[in-house]
């Protein structure tokens, strides 16, 4: 794909600019990013890095040293090991087990207890490779990563309005984003603050390094337009609970609050959006395959029909994903957190529908 493609401008109308009729989108896109990450509030009290962070930190970046310093395949294998003994300390177990009952009602117990115990396993392999990315350059990255709906990609990048990577917790949504940046697309991550920020200022450099620029979730409502306009990428992991600012969508036949932010800007900007995932390939070796597939995004007029229908597609898209490697999912999150309130009229048949409306929060738990 050449510099051009990447290079060309798509005019619009300013995002923040007086036009009225702007105004109730703008307010959605903010609405679809609220109540995520941490507060700036927050996030100015944790800069003060008390020393509880500073171990914290401490600890990560001496496990970074020893399983930077391992072969790939030795570093692998501890991982590996480190999840089976995470999954026997029983840690998140019933939140696993209980999703996994939800999104798969008619296998065994048996098939779901191994997929759990294979969750952990593959957690921990990644966690693994992560740690090790600070290692790596952008051609080890493109040596770990095989694509596959690349020139779709690059076709649409040629339109001039950037693309929307839409994936999920699934596989490593790390690499996928390094995979992009190293084959020389710009992209953007949108990126949730983690609770202790040293932490988080080291993964945002080895982001960088690899050529992945950051945007914080607060910012998203001005930064994504730009970025846009630059026809540049967008990445987005969309598969959080969203809470009360979600739209309701089947996720494995279940209503789940789901982000209404990669809908809005699709809508909006008329950017092409992909379902992305990286999917860890079996056999020996760290070795991915990031696969990209272009969504139509229809438009009737009635923008929460169509926020409502794009974003269920969306989610689709990440189920079919997740179903050919159940134990690649991060089952670990209260993905069904919040619960949509029945209407009255539904509620009488004892059904919830799988709509937009108000939600009625669970317990909150911090990165659910």
């Amino acid at each position: 794909m050449g510099a051009t493609a990447l290079g060309r401008r798509r005019r619009t109308a300013g995002f923040f600019s007086n036009d009225v009729s702007n105004r109730p989108v703008r307010g959605a896109l903010r609405a679809g990013f609220r109540n995520q990450g941490t507060s700036l509030a927050d996030e100015q009290k944790q800069l003060r890095h008390g020393p509880r962070h500073r171990v914290e930190y401490a600890l990560a970046r001496t496990l970074e040293g020893a399983v930077s310093g391992l072969p790939e395949g030795a570093a692998d294998a501890f991982g590996r090991r480190l999840g089976a003994g995470v999954h026997r300390l029983g840690i998140r177990r019933k939140t696993v087990e209980q999703n996994l009952r939800l999104a798969f009602p008619d296998q065994t117990e048996a098939w779901r207890q191994d997929v759990s115990r294979r969750a952990y396993q593959h957690l921990g392999r990644e966690a693994a490779a992560i740690l090790r990315l600070a290692k790596l350059d952008r051609q080890a990255v493109i040596d770990r990563t095989v694509t596959r709906g690349w020139d779709e990609m690059e076709d649409a990048l040629s339109e001039g309005k950037g693309c929307i990577l839409v994936t999920g917790h699934y596989g490593n949504w790390e690499i996928a984003a390094a995979a992009v940046a190293a084959r020389g697309v710009p992209i953007s991550a949108i990126v949730r603050r983690q609770g202790n920020l040293l932490v988080d200022q080291r993964l945002d450099d080895t982001r960088r390094r690899l050529g992945v620029e950051t945007i914080l979730q607060r910012d998203a409502p001005r930064a994504v337009p730009k970025a846009l306009r630059r026809n540049g990428v967008v990445g987005i992991v969309g598969d959080q609970d969203a809470r009360k600012a979600g739209v309701f969508v089947p996720f494995f036949g279940v209503p789940a609050s789901t982000h209404r932010g990669p809908a809005l800007f699709a809508l909006r900007f008329g950017a092409p959006v992909f379902a992305c995932v990286a999917r860890r390939l079996p056999g020996p070796g760290v070795r991915y395959e990031v696969s990209g597939t272009r969504v139509p995004v229809a438009q009737t007029g009635d923008l929460e029909a169509d926020i409502r229908t794009h974003t269920a597609e969306l989610a689709l898209r990440l189920e079919a994903s997740i179903r050919e490697a159940p134990e690649q999912y991060f089952w670990f999150h209260r993905r069904w957190k919040s619960k949509p309130v029945p209407e009255p009229d539904v509620a009488e048949q004892g059904i919830a529908p799988a709509s937009r409306g108000p939600a009625v929060d669970d317990e909150e738990q911090d990165g659910a």
